[in-house]
Formats: C-alpha cells, sequence, structure tokens
C-alpha cells in the first residue's frame, strides 16, 4: 500500500455509528457497489452492496465519531441480538483484524456493526478478493469482493467533498 493513500485514509478515519434513519443519498456506482452519503452520520460516505448469500455490507465513515464501520445482515443470522456483543474475526484475504460486533438490523434483517480506526482494513480492501467474517471460530460470512478498489476510491473522494463542503 503506498504511503499517500494510507495518509488518505487515516486522515479520512478519525466510533460507534448512530445509524439515523434519514435517507441515504446517492453519491457514485461501481461495478459491485453503490457509494451513498449518510445525512444521520454527519454526511459520512459509505460503500454498500448485496451478495449472493444475501448478505447485505455497508461499509462507511461515521463523521459524528471518525470511526469507520462495516455494517454486515444476512437473513440466515436469527440468532443476533439486538444490542448484544460478539468478538468476530474479519479476513481480507489473508490479512485478520480482531474486534467486537455489536447486533445492530438493518431493514429487518438480523445484522452486526464492527468499528474499525485502523486504516490498513480500508486499504486493505484495495487489494482484497474476499472479506470472511469469523465468530468464534465459525465462518459467518465469506464474500467474494473483487473489484472494491474503486469503490473505496470513491469513498474517499465522497468523504473528501463532504469534508470540504462543511469546512473540515
Amino acid at each position: 500500500m503506498n504511503k499517500i493513500f494510507a495518509v488518505a485514509v487515516a486522515a479520512t478515519l478519525v466510533a460507534v455509528p448512530s445509524f439515523a434513519q434519514e435517507e441515504l443519498q446517492d453519491y457514485a456506482e461501481t461495478e459491485n457497489w453503490s457509494i451513498m452519503i449518510d445525512p444521520g452520520l454527519n454526511n459520512g460516505c459509505l460503500m454498500i452492496s448485496e451478495f449472493e448469500d444475501n448478505s447485505v455490507v455497508r461499509i462507511g465513515i461515521d463523521m459524528t465519531t471518525g470511526f469507520g464501520y462495516i455494517l454486515s445482515a444476512n437473513p440466515a443470522w436469527q440468532g443476533i441480538e439486538e444490542g448484544q456483543t460478539y468478538p468476530v474475526t474479519i479476513a481480507l484475504d489473508g490479512n485478520t483484524f480482531n474486534g467486537e460486533a455489536t447486533g445492530y438490523p438493518i431493514d429487518d434483517l438480523p445484522g452486526a456493526n464492527v468499528d474499525f480506526d485502523n486504516p490498513d482494513f480500508l486499504a486493505g480492501l484495495v487489494d482484497a478478493q474476499s472479506l470472511t467474517l469469523t465468530h468464534e471460530g465459525t465462518e459467518v460470512m465469506s464474500l467474494d469482493i473483487t473489484g472494491s478498489a474503486d469503490a473505496v476510491a470513491k469513498l474517499i473522494e465522497c468523504q473528501d467533498k463532504q469534508n470540504a463542503a462543511s469546512g473540515g
């Protein structure tokens, strides 16, 4: 990863998204992701996609806290309780990130949110071919995220424009 990209990601990520129910605003489309603006997160930008296993994944920046987040939901995850925390590992190809997921439903789907402040996570999305989520050693989700580099670039562009518009 080049240092300029790492610095840009680190500057963009400065903790738990509130996910207010304001309408998301379209920003851009890439091959596999929609890039949107969330007014409820102080115009934090996000990338969102639905996958073959019916998982919905939203990766974004919560500008109310400065943290990044990955919010995932899947109709098969019926055991997830809202507000309950779960130790998880997210792997981007071979690079793993340990964290804590909090049960958070999305549009009546059981889901979980993981906050991150490690710029290596977004940087890892640029080159990764797969994203895997495990809980206590059990694989919960494995997705083909080939082509996410364009989405990450658009996400950063979107957030830079939102920050500039707000004078930040």
